[in-house]
């Protein structure tokens, strides 16, 4: 997220390389479940990562429909995306799709509801359907995870905003998290990582799961 200005669609090889590197050896080190996502947009090289570093997903962005970013105008990539799934052997890497992107304009799709658009995603046959915020930070909206999840029935993950204050409330009506600046110094996601607060996330993870 640091690499700024992103650029559209595609990243150079140094990007993809240098992110193989990184990804394997978080996956190493922690043995756990892993996802990848390369901004902005980068869908095809975070496969390529994801396959090369032995991933589990990728979070892309534009998968279905389209919508205009800070970036620029992103384009559906489902077509493209899944068949080279296939064509690198990677159709165990799964693929985790945004809806009604944070940071963007939707302007030129608001007559489809983000229930609509979720449901296009499944019909392109992603794995999981990602709600997010409008922005960074920001937590989702219940009408909006309602509405996907009337419409959808892939695994709903939210993708923004949740914190040790709101887990217990979200914690039901979605099947997995994406947590990012909560987990950081000050609960900013352009600082490092606060272990502590990761630590009291947990904790509160485990106190929703047992309820």
């Amino acid at each position: 997220m640091h690499d700024v200005p992103y650029t559209r669609g595609s990243v150079g090889p140094e990007i993809t390389a240098a992110m193989t590197i990184i990804a394997r050896a978080v996956k190493e080190e922690s043995n756990l479940p892993c996802g990848i996502q390369i901004l902005a947009a980068a869908n095809h090289e975070a496969l390529a990562v994801a396959h090369a570093a032995s991933l589990d997903f990728v979070r892309v962005e534009g998968f279905a429909f389209a919508h205009v970013a800070d970036e620029g105008f992103i384009d559906s990539s489902a077509a493209s995306l899944l068949r080279y799934r296939r064509a690198i052997g990677a159709e165990r890497v799964q693929v985790w799709a945004d809806v009604k992107k944070k940071h963007s304009s939707h302007a030129i799709t608001a007559d489809i509801g983000i229930g609509a658009t979720a449901s296009a995603v499944e019909f392109m046959r992603a794995d999981a359907v990602i709600v997010s915020g409008a922005v960074t930070g920001e937590h989702p909206s219940d009408a909006d995870i309602a509405d996907v999840r009337q419409h959808c029935r892939l695994p709903l993950i939210l993708g923004s905003g949740i914190t040790v204050e709101n887990l217990a409330h979200y914690y039901p009506q979605a099947d997995g998290f994406i947590v990012g600046s909560f987990f950081k110094q000050d609960g900013r996601w352009s600082e490092t990582v606060d272990p502590r607060r990761v630590e009291r996330f947990m904790t509160a993870h485990a106190v929703a799961r047992g309820a």
